[in-house]
């Protein structure tokens, strides 16, 4: 089990929060997902051999917000 942190762009509210979590746990691997919108941050929890961070980014992405590196 690996954990990583992420910057998200775009992120505002409680609805933007639960956007971007949803879409990160619905990813087979992810096993936890919070998002921090004071930080601007998620911590995703996950198994490296089933998803990547290339999959985070586009389900981050596909919600509406940017990951900023």
């Amino acid at each position: 089990m690996e954990q990583v942190v992420l910057n998200v762009e775009g992120m505002s509210c409680q609805h933007c929060k639960m956007a971007v979590e949803k879409s990160l746990q619905n990813l087979f691997g992810v096993t936890k997902a919070e998002v921090d919108l004071v930080a601007k941050t998620v911590k995703i929890s996950y198994e490296t051999e089933k998803v990547s961070l290339n999959d985070f980014e586009m389900a981050i992405t596909d919600a509406g917000y940017e990951v900023v590196k």
